[in-house]
């Protein structure tokens, strides 16, 4: 689409994909491997849930992150097939977030629980 190759859209492009790799990449610089790669669903949780950059900017900067990098990609190459894959990447991240969002605070939650108990109740 012409429209998409004109100066402003290939800046906008650049702009998103520079700042959507800076989320992602930050976020898995704080988080580690582990972090990053649902060790939390497995039991392997940090010490504190993660607050600083890029969480105080938003609660999921990988997704994101990768959604922005993914739009920036579709305006730079001009493509709006990929506009539209990009919309339905974000429609199946919010819908993940509805779902790993409470998972998340919860077991948080439970482990500043058991933290708290004294040592002769606290589960193993």
């Amino acid at each position: 689409m012409p429209l998409l190759l004109t100066t402003p859209f290939q800046l906008l492009a650049l702009v998103l994909v520079i700042s959507g790799n800076i989320l992602v990449i930050s976020s898995m610089w704080a988080l580690g491997i582990t972090g990053t790669y649902l060790g939390d669903y497995f039991g392997i949780l940090m010490d504190e849930m993660v607050t600083g950059f890029p969480f105080n900017v938003t609660d999921a900067p990988m997704y994101y992150g990768s959604t922005m990098s993914f739009l920036g990609t579709a305006l730079f190459f001009g493509k709006p097939a990929g506009i539209i894959l990009t919309t339905e990447v974000l429609v199946t991240y919010m819908i993940a977030l509805r779902l790993e969002n409470p998972f998340t605070a919860n077991i948080y939650a439970k482990r500043g629980s058991i933290a708290t108990r004294p040592s002769h109740e606290k589960e193993l």
